[in-house]
């Protein structure tokens, strides 16, 4: 039985992945759309190969490069936030495959779930800003959402393989990280890092903003959040450990002591293929984990000094409402400006905690409250940022964005 897919931010590492798995098992899949945010010569390539009914460009003048050639394949041209949401609610599909970055996944998730189409979710800070709206959201339709995360998905194959199912009591949640590329780095000489060398992640293949999250472990803090509305388990029973060699992905240890953990080899396919194929298990395209030549696995817990945003994650969950929205608003100006070579790296962790120090907590029960949140610690972090940068530079990183990281 051919299984329908749409997949959002299908240009990007997760969805090119996933698009790696349906052209692995071809005959089982069906694509009915597509959605990119600007790699508007990638998403033509990728509509030829696999012929959607619809696909989506959030930026209009990228779009506007392909209409012809799309318009002769027969395919329906979205454009803007309101084609993504068109595709979430109303193409027809079995699975939503929401691998999109940042806040532009919220609310796509939740049109999808309220409309009842089961949401395979690999975008954190859906559940970092909207946990609540979004599993309530699942509850009223009986949609599902499956954890495509590796970390995330690793705990789902655990806690299936325990003695009872799923519904076995669990003592706690071990989340895995490699440490990324500062992890024996001096926190001295991290602090004024460019780009270049945060992204040198040591194991994983990943998009460039989830690769900078990782270096500052500000992805581990996020999933920790992420684990706690996916498995209904309280933080305190959820921790992130350092293993460099990223083999073990998570570990479900359970009230009578044994630990399950899930091992595998670094390759993102893995787990997007676990949720594309459930409940069946398929040949891979990916070669087999040789034991032998990993040797030795390695664990230690995580420097708090050398990792603040671990902790800054795990304050603004305990505090809830608006403040995991405002954590994930500030970091994603952070990371971008520092992606383009404006912001040290240890800048990122500065701003973070000046727009939480500054931030006024809200409820935040409806979308609205989320959104208006969001803008404003956006505002914030990027006032905050010019401040850092003004104060080490002279300059603000408006008037000049070339001197900022020497």
């Amino acid at each position: 039985m051919t299984r329908t897919l749409a997949i959002l931010g299908s240009t990007g590492s997760i969805g090119t992945q996933a698009l790696d798995v349906v052209r692995f098992h071809r005959s089982e899949f069906h694509v009915a759309a597509l959605s990119a945010g600007k790699n508007a010569a990638l998403l033509l390539e990728q509509a030829r190969e696999f012929r959607p009914r619809v696909v989506h460009l959030d930026d209009a003048a990228a779009a506007s490069t392909i209409s012809k050639e799309l318009k002769e394949l027969g395919i329906e041209l979205l454009t803007g936030p309101q084609g993504l949401l068109e595709i979430a609610r109303s193409v027809p599909c079995d699975l939503l495959v929401v691998a999109t970055v940042g806040w532009t996944g919220v609310e796509p998730t939740l049109c999808a779930l309220a409309a009842g189409r089961d949401v395979a979710l690999a975008n954190k800070e859906v559940l970092v800003c909207a946990g609540p709206l979004v599993m309530e959201a699942a509850r009223l339709s009986g949609a599902t959402i499956w954890p495509l995360d590796s970390e995330h998905n690793a705990i789902f194959q655990a806690l299936a393989a325990g003695p009872a199912g799923p519904k076995a009591p669990v003592r706690r949640l071990i989340i895995t990280c490699s440490g990324g590329p500062f992890r024996d780095l001096a926190k001295e000489e991290a602090e004024n890092a460019g780009p270049e060398r945060t992204l040198a992640h040591p194991t994983w293949d990943m998009g460039r903003k989830i690769t900078v999250d990782s270096a500052t472990l500000m992805n581990k803090g996020f999933e920790v959040i992420e684990a706690h509305y996916f498995f209904d388990v309280p933080l305190d029973k959820i921790e992130v450990i350092i293993h460099p060699q990223s083999i073990i992905h998570s570990i479900v240890e359970f009230v009578d002591g044994s630990m399950i953990a899930q091992m595998g080899t670094t390759d993102m396919r893995l787990p997007i293929q676990n949720v594309l194929t459930h409940p069946f298990r398929r040949p891979t395209p990916v070669p087999p984990l040789s034991l032998a030549r990993v040797g030795n696995l390695e664990f230690r817990d995580p420097d708090s000094e050398r990792f603040p945003c671990l902790q800054m994650a795990y304050d603004a969950a305990r505090a809830g409402g608006t403040v995991p929205c405002v954590l994930n608003a500030a970091n994603e100006v952070a990371v971008q400006t520092h992606l383009e070579g404006h912001l040290p790296y240890g800048g990122i962790a500065r701003t973070l905690a000046r727009v939480l120090a500054a931030h006024q907590r809200l409820p935040g029960q409806d979308l609205e409250t989320l959104r208006l949140a969001d803008a404003q610690a956006r505002s914030s972090a990027t006032q905050i940022i010019n401040e850092i940068v003004g104060a080490s530079s002279g300059r603000s990183t408006q008037s000049q964005p070339q001197d900022v990281n020497t």
